[in-house]
């Protein structure tokens, strides 16, 4: 399996990033995950940071090297994410639960599949046109969709509201599509709200399909905050390139998964820390404590600023 990657995020004008992102793959599937954890909500970087590990976790433990049923891993670990945080919640007796949208590619063979829960998009291009894109579980989009004529500042007050994500009282709406047979150049894009909100689907399209990866991701991330400037949420971008075996060219953004042994594994997790990046290739379970520990303290510290 070969393709190309790159990932940015950058915490754009607001307090802290809740957006996560990260990849895993064995010698020959590869899953792709990017996560917002939602404001309005307590600790929205801890539920998009579970998300990324619960499913990690399920794909290093049933990819060997591929997963059987891939619409069904994607839809169980999914799940599993969501419990995983309510049951976070409930150690904690916390009031409100911390909640995500996520978006999750999988990819082995030449086929890909995908699945998405809230607004954190995937978009397919391929020789520079939109092939497809996942339709948010947003009012919006509901309203946009019953109305083809409609255009989206119409809706424009209703954007954010989300009729299903990770982290709430009820069972999460998953789509899941594929297989998608793939074909040598096509490109996916994980993006968060932040990107979409402030950048048309055209734009999007014309820069993931005129430039390599490793260029398109960071200067559309670049453009986002530009158009919102002084008003921009957490921009996240993953963008992949899907490279046929006969036509792959190594490059130092390009990973072939030949060099891993039959039973390896392979991951990264990169976790926004204010406009920064800092990966960190496994976070372990001392490590979300921590996280944990720091956040609630910072909101001991806001509670006594504010008394």
């Amino acid at each position: 399996m070969k393709f190309s990657v790159f990932q940015i995020s950058r915490r754009g004008d607001r307090e802290k990033n809740e957006d996560r992102m990260g990849y895993c793959y064995t010698r020959e599937a590869g899953l792709f995950l990017l996560a917002d954890g939602m404001g309005g909500h307590p600790e929205g970087e801890v539920a998009a940071q579970m998300a990324l590990q619960a499913l990690s976790a399920m794909f290093q433990r049933a990819a060997r090297p591929i997963i059987n049923d891939p619409a069904g891993f994607l839809s169980d670990a999914i799940l599993a994410a969501h419990r995983q945080i309510l049951r976070y919640a409930l150690d904690r007796a916390m009031d409100d639960t911390p909640r995500t949208t996520i978006v999750a590619a999988l990819l082995q063979g030449n086929t890909a599949y995908w699945a998405h829960c809230g607004d954190s998009r995937l978009y397919q291009v391929r020789g520079g046109q939109l092939v497809t894109r996942t339709r948010d579980h947003s009012y919006m989009e509901q309203r946009l969709t019953l109305a083809a004529d409609a255009k989206p500042s119409a809706y424009q007050n209703n954007r954010n509201v989300l009729f299903t994500c990770l982290g709430s009282p009820t069972k999460p709406q998953i789509d899941i599509k594929g297989p998608v047979e793939l074909e040598h150049g096509d490109r996916l894009l994980l993006c968060s709200d932040g990107l979409w909100g402030s950048v048309d689907d055209d734009v999007i399209v014309h820069h993931v399909g005129s430039k390599p990866v490793p260029t398109s991701a960071p200067d559309l991330v670049e453009v986002a905050l530009q158009n919102a400037k002084g008003t921009s949420d957490n921009v996240t971008v993953l963008a992949i390139e899907w490279e046929s075996q006969t036509e792959f060219m190594p490059t130092k953004t390009n990973i072939s998964t030949d060099e891993i042994a039959d039973g390896g594994f392979a991951s990264t997790l990169q976790v926004p820390l204010g406009p920064e990046l800092a990966a960190m290739d496994d976070l372990d379970e001392a490590a979300i404590e921590r996280s944990i520990a720091e956040i609630n303290e910072a909101i001991k510290r806001s509670a006594a600023r504010k008394r």
